[in-house]
């Protein structure tokens, strides 16, 4: 588990390496197809070597949800176990994570025709008037939200439309599903901040020379794209979107979404510093790698891997 850019796959890899291990993807922006550079999603070369399950499985068109990433992560770790393998949960989506661990709440399906009112409302007003909205229906769910967070903010209006009731009431009722195994949680986090954020600055510029911004204008000429859809709101697609718009210029495009990603990392980490950590470990080198073996040789995974003890 980590923030973004800070060398999860590589440890991983590491790991897959030395042990039999298969790696389940746990990121919210991989899971689409097409989308590949700005995601930094492996390329064909690893995952060739390291198969990734859970990776280009759904289209961009699609809202794939964090109720559907449970049942394809189960799925993924029955197989991976009924293979005699390790499942190795890589990413940095704590929505995902928390649902796997944890369990759901049962909230009302989506809508698309709520989903399509409240875009049209956002496009008119903001989404920060609608998280006013919100905040006057249900002052604890708007607090927990940042007013231009628009995912967030649209799905709490639509439970609200759909059943009268705000997401707080929802989340009082006691989750359903929690993981029935223990997991050897491993954080992956620089120790101070600014080595995080000169990454993601430096992966950025990579990825805009890689043909990043080729690949939204790709996407934006798929049937059936268009900016409100989860995966276009995703960091860096969405400001490059804006960009293609005519909104902005390039430079404040790329500024904007390396902006944008250093807050999707803090907000990572905050969620990050709550969790039952077993080890943190500052990224992939070979002293960290090290400690992490050292880690799992006091796990209960030494009872049926002997190539740990």
């Amino acid at each position: 588990m980590g923030p973004t850019a800070a060398g999860k796959t590589e440890l991983a890899t590491r790991l897959a390496d030395a042990l039999p291990m298969e790696i389940v993807s746990v990121d919210s922006a991989m899971v689409y197809r097409g989308m590949d550079i700005g995601t930094a999603k492996p390329d064909a070369e690893m995952r060739r070597a390291y198969p990734h399950w859970l990776v280009d499985i759904a289209e961009p068109e699609e809202a794939y949800s964090a109720g559907r990433f449970v049942r394809d992560a189960r799925a993924a770790i029955k197989a991976i176990h009924e293979a005699g393998h390790i499942p190795l949960l890589v990413g940095g989506t704590s929505l995902y994570f928390r649902a796997l661990l944890e369990g759901l709440h049962e909230l009302p399906e989506a809508s698309p025709e709520v989903r399509a009112a409240l875009e049209r409302e956002a496009r008119e007003r903001g989404w920060p008037a609608l998280h006013e909205r919100l905040a006057a229906r249900d002052p604890t769910a708007a607090a927990a939200i940042h007013p231009n967070d628009a995912q967030r903010i649209q799905r709490a209006l639509e439970i609200l439309a759909l059943s009268g009731q705000g997401p707080t009431q929802w989340y009082r009722a006691a989750p359903a599903g929690a993981f029935e195994w223990e997991p050897c949680r491993i954080l992956v986090a620089p120790t101070r901040r600014e080595v995080l954020h000169q990454r993601i600055e430096q992966r950025f510029h990579c990825m805009m020379e890689q043909g990043f911004s080729r690949e939204v204008r790709q996407l934006r000429a798929r049937p059936g794209m268009h900016a409100g859809l989860p995966s276009m709101r995703a960091v860096g697609y969405r400001q490059l979107w804006q960009h293609l718009d005519g909104r902005m210029g390039r430079d404040e495009a790329v500024y904007r979404g390396i902006v944008a990603t250093r807050q999707l990392a803090k907000r990572q980490l905050t969620w990050l510093r709550k969790q039952p950590v077993m080890l943190r470990v500052a990224g992939c080198g070979t002293d960290e790698t090290k400690a992490v073996f050292d880690c799992l040789k006091r796990t209960s995974l030494t009872r049926w891997c002997p190539r740990l003890l």
